[in-house]
């Protein structure tokens, strides 16, 4: 016997969650220890609760399916609850992630359910970089970065981003004095930006080119960027190609 699953179900409709909550209410090992009517409430159950599962609606204000499920990694196993959305559906299925397309009957829940727990066995997690990047594909560079801290979100709009560095296989996020670590490699990040407004000017830093203030000179017929709060960041001899291109 399965211990009990402890699931969250993800919706911003009331209706759409109580529908679950009678079906789920058939499975005898399935105890729901969470509800959550948006993404925020996702995150902080997750953080603030022993989860096994979650059932994840896509479409939801603010912050959406794939916003928490690229908030929370690959914590978790996930069964997404859909309607009709065509980036998202290519992107389970190309990836094998099992989602269920409203409306859905108690035997395809099941169904879903079924594959939950024998991942949940094997321990295997959601493909989350894989997926996120078939799920978004063709939709345009991203508007904002989303950064987890523990419980809280940061939700910080691109032109607010003063300059990305590298730090391993994270980012340090750079906005308005403050500093925000993601775990994002730097070329990850510099592909969902606008490259007409973010610029790689060193292989450990992407400039907002609205911010850069000036160049100059430095030792060695080396250059660094003056941005306009002061800060100075070194330049690379691709980086300042780049940035030529770009002026």
């Amino acid at each position: 016997m399965m211990d009990r699953i402890r699931v969250a179900v993800v919706d911003d409709e009331e209706l759409a969650r109580r529908i679950l909550r009678e079906l789920l209410a058939a499975h005898a090992d399935i105890e729901i220890v969470a509800e959550c009517a948006n993404g925020f409430e996702a995150v902080k159950a997750a953080a603030e609760l022993t989860l096994d599962l979650l059932l994840l609606d896509i479409q939801m204000p603010k912050l959406d399916g794939f916003d928490v499920l690229e908030l929370l990694g690959s914590e978790l196993p996930v069964i997404f609850v859909t309607a009709y959305d065509s980036y998202a559906i290519r992107a389970f299925e190309v990836h094998a992630v099992d989602y269920l397309l409203k409306p859905f009957s108690a035997e395809r829940l099941a169904e879903a359910l079924g594959r939950a727990r024998e991942r949940i066995q094997s321990r295997e997690r959601p493909p989350v970089r894989d997926l996120l990047s078939t799920a978004r594909a063709d939709r345009g560079p991203i508007q904002r970065i989303l950064i987890r801290d523990r419980a809280d979100v940061h939700v910080i709009p691109v032109e607010k981003i003063d300059y990305v560095e590298s730090q391993d296989d994270y980012v340090a996020v750079k906005t308005g004095g403050h500093s925000y670590l993601k775990e994002q490699t730097l070329a990850d990040l510099e592909a969902l930006l606008d490259p007409r407004a973010f610029v790689r000017i060193h292989r450990r830093y992407v400039l907002n080119l609205a911010r850069l203030s000036k160049i100059e000179l430095a030792v060695t017929d080396s250059r660094v960027a003056i941005l306009s709060d002061g800060t100075q960041l070194p330049i690379s001899r691709a980086g300042y190609a780049r940035l030529r291109e770009l002026l």
